[in-house]
């Protein structure tokens, strides 16, 4: 009910920076609400972790790994969430997922919160 549409990612060089955005759109009816949204990252043979979150609020949660060179942020108007990556390090490697928490449909009523993914975005760190 809910599509997920990444860009930004890329080959950039140790210490670049890039700028990931995601927008969310109905697949059909309309999205009601989104609440928490965030970017998730899986690098070939490991989990995928989070990278950083954002609720409603605007309260943020990053992984440890992020060491402030990150931020996340959106814009509740055009349903889009935005990951903005400094000093960015080999290690950074990873397709990078979009994930939003979302009630959509046709009827806000009979609606309820689902879980959506993106396809992922390649982000490759290397010189």
């Amino acid at each position: 009910q809910v599509k997920l549409v990444e860009s930004g990612g890329g080959l950039v060089q140790p210490g670049g920076s890039l700028r990931l955005s995601c927008a969310a759109f109905a697949s059909f009816g309309d999205i009601f609400e989104i609440n928490n949204m965030g970017w998730y990252r899986q690098a070939p043979g490991k989990e995928r972790e989070l990278v950083a979150s954002i609720n409603r609020g605007g309260n943020t949660n990053y992984g440890d790994f992020v060491q402030d060179r990150f931020a996340i942020s959106r814009n509740d108007a055009q349903n889009t969430v935005y990951l903005q990556m400094n000093s960015l390090k080999s290690d950074d490697t990873a397709v990078y997922y979009c994930n939003a928490d979302a009630v959509a449909g046709l009827n806000k009523l009979k609606s309820r919160l689902q879980s959506y993914w993106g396809q992922g975005t390649q982000v490759t760190v290397s010189s």
